[in-house]
């Protein structure tokens, strides 16, 4: 089995209220050093073995563009890793 860790955050030109208030709240409790805060969303999806590392990035790249990020304000990563491994 596989462990696929995707990470998908706003484009740079995407404005993030969320992210400017926890830096705005760093500011006011004295974190003068930080400069920027990104906010985004995590994903873990296991995969069942059986398929080719050109198999899973076409099937996670699919699942990505149709269902974890809106390709419009997002952009994603993932990391593939074995799953037991990761335990």
């Amino acid at each position: 089995m596989a462990l696929v860790k995707v990470y998908v955050n706003y484009k740079q030109s995407i404005l993030n209220p969320e992210a400017e208030a926890v830096h705005k709240a760093l500011k006011r409790l004295g974190y003068a050093d930080i400069e920027d805060v990104k906010l985004g969303k995590y994903f873990e999806l296991t995969v069942a073995d059986g398929k080719s590392q050109a198999e899973m990035d076409h099937e996670i790249n699919e699942i990505c563009d149709k269902l974890l990020a809106n390709y419009n304000m997002e952009n994603y990563h993932y990391e593939i890793e074995d799953a037991e491994a990761a335990q």
